[in-house]
């Protein structure tokens, strides 16, 4: 069955006289056929007008005659209810049907359609793509195959609203209904003509699951305005956002459509809708690839260098950090010494490096300060960085902490310490912490702990702990927020002189071999 049948003659003439592109003709019409849409625009326009003369067997040997079946269903029946014949005052305007068929096609080639603004018309060419292309190109991004994305302005679906109430009430002069899902969307259509030439020209395939994206965001200033009407006629439907410039979003304007009755819609925006002056304008070619996350283990040799920028209240504390020794300006997720990172490079032009390429990266960090030194540099994935973060649930680490006492002690003193196994912490956050984390109240634990006697104020104390354990106010106990603590075990104040993590018991990312 050829796409365009004899019943779609008046919805075709209709359309076509008030100023509406053969691409949009066909998205009313249902047709679902791809092919037919990459058509070269002229020809197109071409067969509408063989299609108005009538001569249905000669248009069934056309280029509509197309294997591809409708992607939408037609439904018959009596029209669904509505206001009929309204025009601007609640009133449909009657568009007449057009009897000279070359001026109908003739102005429609010179117009822009009233419906897309244009997006199907010009941006379909492949003046357009090669555009896009030249964009991609310059850009440098490494990618094995892409995805294409458009953003449309709000006023579209406000004109194709307006378009549809016209299908429509002429659908039910025929005894058809026809439901706005049954239109061919305007993004669907507008991909299906470019992402063959996309593809062919930039030379690699489209995949919905590429990293690697490929967005334009169209504009019409002259029609902007178009759909402020609607905050109106349904005010609860456009709410001011923090991260929206505008309520007119697409989101919000469509709401507003399935809310707003056919009547008070009419009432305020003319059916047909007026053809534009100009057309749309692609504000912005825009590229974009997804996340590479490389993770290694690295050793920190300072202990005035912590773990990620120290900063209170706008004043930088030390000179230097872990993140940024590593990462070097690059969005970064650190945890503490000897133990696993993971970096999130954000928007990367490269995305593929060999082993000694990483190798080579490895020692470019290790030769840049003699503060840290990283191994087992490699390339991981998202769900990799998913499992790192679920075993930091139960992972334990080990520390050596060198502690001081205000009474003496001996050996017998201490000792018993070594006994106590699982022991339970209740912490509140740190007083030097408190400026950048919640108050809360944690529970955690001291699995072990083995004592080393130095002197009668000195002791070495190595721990192994559940995984988030505030060490420090272990031994000192931070004014009572840590209970019990080694000061309160011991009956004496301590305060702790040394802290070093010896190891982390993850084994993550995996070891390499030299």
């Amino acid at each position: 069955m050829p796409p365009l049948i004899e019943k779609d003659r008046p919805i075709v003439q209709l359309l076509l006289g008030s100023g509406t592109c053969p691409r949009c003709i066909f998205r009313f019409c249902r047709v679902g056929s791809q092919t037919l849409y990459r058509h070269p625009y002229k020809e197109l326009m071409k067969d509408l007008k063989q299609f108005l003369k009538g001569n249905q067997e000669k248009e069934d040997a056309a280029c509509f005659d197309v294997a591809d079946p409708p992607c939408k269903r037609f439904r018959r029946g009596h029209a669904e209810e509505g206001p009929d014949d309204l025009n601007q005052n609640g009133m449909l305007s009657q568009v007449p049907l057009v009897n000279d068929d070359n001026a109908a096609v003739e102005n429609s080639a010179e117009e822009v359609c009233n419906v897309c603004l244009g997006i199907l018309q010009e941006f379909c060419e492949i003046d357009f793509v090669k555009k896009m292309c030249e964009k991609v190109n310059s850009s440098d991004y490494q990618f094995t195959s892409f995805v294409f994305s458009v953003s449309l302005p709000p006023q579209l679906s406000v004109r194709e609203h307006a378009a549809w109430l016209l299908v429509k009430q002429e659908m039910g002069k025929l005894g058809l209904s026809l439901a706005k899902d049954d239109i061919v969307q305007l993004k669907e259509a507008y991909k299906w003509i470019i992402h063959p030439q996309l593809s062919e020209e930039l030379g690699v395939p489209t995949d919905g699951k590429s990293l690697f994206e490929v967005s334009v965001v169209f504009a019409h200033p002259e029609t902007d305005e178009e759909c402020h009407f609607l905050a109106t006629v349904c005010p609860d439907c456009f709410k001011p956002a923090k991260n929206k410039q505008s309520v007119f979003t697409r989101m919000a304007v469509i709401k507003a459509l399935e809310k707003i009755k056919e009547e008070d819609f009419l009432k305020h925006f003319p059916c047909p809708p007026s053809s534009p002056k100009n057309l749309c304008v692609a504000l912005e070619i825009q590229c974009n690839n997804g996340a590479v996350f490389v993770a290694g283990r690295y050793n920190k040799y300072s202990r005035n260098l912590p773990q990620t920028p120290w900063i209170i209240d706008g004043e930088r504390k030390l000179e230097s950090s872990v993140e940024e020794l590593i990462s070097e300006h690059l969005m970064a997720e650190f945890k503490a010494d000897r133990r696993p990172f993971a970096i999130e490079l954000v928007n990367p032009h490269r995305i593929h490096f060999t082993a000694e390429e990483m190798k080579g990266l490895q020692q470019t960090i290790n030769n840049s300060s003699d503060k840290i030194q990283v191994r087992d540099l490699q390339l991981v994935t998202r769900e990799a960085i998913g499992r790192m973060k679920e075993g930091e649930e139960e992972k334990t680490k080990t520390y050596s902490a060198l502690i001081w006492t205000d009474k003496t002690i001996q050996k017998e003193h201490i000792a018993f310490l070594d006994n106590i196994k699982e022991l339970k912490l209740d912490q509140k956050t740190p007083l030097r912490v408190l400026h950048r984390r919640p108050l809360a109240l944690r529970c955690r634990i001291i699995h072990t702990m083995k004592s080393e006697y130095i002197d009668e104020h000195h002791f070495r104390l190595h721990l192994k702990t559940q995984a988030g354990t505030y060490v420090k106010e272990f031994v000192h106990g931070d004014f009572g927020r840590t209970k019990p603590n080694i000061g309160s075990l011991l009956n004496r104040t301590t305060d702790i002189l040394e802290l070093d993590v010896e190891s982390v018991d993850i084994d993550w990312p995996p070891a390499l071999e030299n």
